[in-house]
């Protein structure tokens, strides 16, 4: 077995889930906890060119973080991790022994030349410096080769094999690994970071830790295997195996205190773990938040959206570019069709009328008395968007979602008239009115969102007056967000209320001019 040594990172790349925001004592907490479970090397954020806030693991000076690994274990180094351009070397107070040993350079393949330059400034400020390349995996041999070149007349204290889109199997870890191995210089070690994208960070890191190699090795972890999408090899599982198979040296008490302490409640609100659409993004080997841009959709079904990502150019796979998967996506939702008959048509069966919205949140339950009065009072047109309500008598089904269509195939037969988006004139028969989907599109995110679609298409068919019920906008709990078990999702905090603050605008902007009124009490704020 090797000399291996545990980075643990939890503070860095698992503030991607909470923004950073453990709080100062937390901080202070964690750093002592991992440099107490005998961690060897322990990250303790980013360095960044921003105010500092003391409750973020994210710094602008290095005296910053002095206080918090204060007094300094000996058995234990600290590090930060600078992404190039996110602070200028020049700015690095010189290493006097009281902060950080060491800083982690990483870099995009195009920005090496500049990202020898702060290397070498850094080194020459005293601190030991772990050269970083982002996605090492999409390097070709020879790119690899002469990177590694460089990386010898450097002579940095560590160079790492990254695996940012989490897509290593066995064999090609084991020939990145002997081809750096083989050609980097003896005294640098190497570094492990992966994503668990294939759920292999564990098992890739057993295989390292059984190489042959004189070489040192360290590999990347954090406590409970935070961070963000899949997260990343858990440092409890990793320090566990240590201590069974090489040598007992990690006390693994301190590290499930950490996450009893601190991570569980922020699991609670953002969780991480294994992801259809990350695990996805792992086959097609593109940046996870292609895939997380199209999972917040919640239009597409997984086949959609393995189709999207197939389509993404090899050459922008590496970094993220929403407005091309933006194009992709609305390119695959586009179908463009005449649609004035159908509106001509509407606006006969609307003939003066009010219309009622029907969209599935919980509240179609809680409120059923005061919706059935309104419905028997006003005589509104009914329209059921994207769902089969089964406690009301709709006159119509507005259908504009692709993922929804298998719960309600079978109900598309019984409604009297049926109205869907020209995204799915493909996957629809019958007596169907499709309408032209980008004519009913709005602005930013959540453009595509049903209600305000179909509000634009009502609009423009000479609606008078729309009632909306069951526009209860999206709560953590999600036992609280539909009236339909199958619709049901997981959804943390920051991403429940950006989808809440997104949909608002698309109301706000469809409802525009129009009088309307909501029965159930929503989250979505149209004033």
């Amino acid at each position: 077995m090797n000399h291996i040594q545990i980075l643990d990172c939890t503070l860095r790349d698992g503030g991607y889930i909470n923004h950073w925001k453990f709080g100062k004592a937390e901080i202070n907490d964690i750093i002592t906890g991992l440099t107490y479970a005998g961690i060897d090397i322990i990250e303790c954020g980013f360095l960044r060119d921003v105010p500092y806030d003391p409750n973020q693991s994210v710094f602008s000076c290095v005296s910053q973080i002095t206080p918090l690994i204060a007094p300094k274990q000996k058995n234990s180094m600290y590090v930060a991790m600078i992404a190039l351009g996110d602070i200028a070397p020049e700015k690095i107070l010189p290493n006097d022994g009281s902060s950080i040993d060491g800083i982690r350079l990483t870099f995009h393949k195009h920005e090496w030349e500049e990202a020898k330059l702060a290397a070498t400034t850094l080194m020459e400020k005293g601190y030991r410096i772990f050269i970083q390349p982002v996605g090492t995996t999409s390097y070709s041999d020879a790119e690899l080769l002469q990177l590694i070149s460089d990386v010898n007349r450097l002579e940095p204290f560590a160079f790492y094999l990254v695996d940012t889109l989490g897509i290593l199997y066995r064999h090609d870890l084991l020939r990145l690994f002997y081809l750096i191995d083989h050609n980097l210089n003896p005294t640098v070690k190497v570094g492990f970071h992966s994503h668990n994208n294939l759920q292999l960070s564990f098992s890739n890191a057993q295989e390292l830790m059984r190489m042959n190699t004189k070489r040192e090795i360290i590999i990347d972890a954090s406590v409970y295997g935070m961070g963000r999408g899949v997260g990343n090899l858990a440092t409890e599982l990793l320090a566990e195996y240590i201590n069974v198979n090489i040598v007992q040296k990690y006390r693994i008490s301190h590290l499930l205190a950490i996450a009893d302490r601190y991570l569980f409640s922020i699991y609670a609100e953002q969780r991480w773990g294994y992801d259809l659409p990350y695990f996805l993004s792992a086959v097609e080997k593109c940046h996870p938040n292609y895939a997380a841009y199209l999972l917040q959709k919640e239009t597409l079904n997984m086949e959609d959206i393995s189709k999207i990502l197939s389509l993404l150019p090899s050459d922008q796979r590496d970094m993220y570019h929403q407005d091309l998967v933006e194009r992709l996506y609305l390119s695959l939702q586009d179908c463009q069709i005449d649609d004035l008959d159908v509106r001509r048509e509407l606006a006969q069966q609307l003939n003066g009328r009010a219309a009622l919205l029907l969209a599935p949140g919980a509240s179609l339950n809680s409120s059923q008395k005061e919706i059935q009065q309104y419905i028997d009072t006003e005589v509104p047109v009914v329209i059921a968007v994207n769902f089969a309500p089964e406690q009301y008598t709709a006159d119509l089904l507005f259908i504009s979602n692709r993922k929804r269509l298998g719960s309600l195939s079978e109900a598309v037969s019984a409604f009297p008239c049926v109205v869907a988006t020209s995204n799915l004139i493909r996957d629809l028969s019958g007596n169907i009115k499709f309408v032209n989907y980008t004519s009913y599109l709005g602005e930013g995110h959540s453009s595509d969102n049903a209600g305000a679609m179909l509000i634009r298409l009502l609009v423009l068919s000479g609606i008078s007056q729309i009632a909306l019920a069951g526009f209860d906008g999206f709560d953590v709990d999600s036992s609280n967000n539909y009236c339909v078990a199958s619709y049901k999702t997981m959804m943390n905090r920051k991403a429940a209320e950006q989808k809440n603050a997104d949909i608002s605008r698309q109301l706000k902007m469809a409802l525009d001019g129009t009088p309307h009124r909501f029965l159930t009490p929503t989250r979505y704020s149209v004033l």
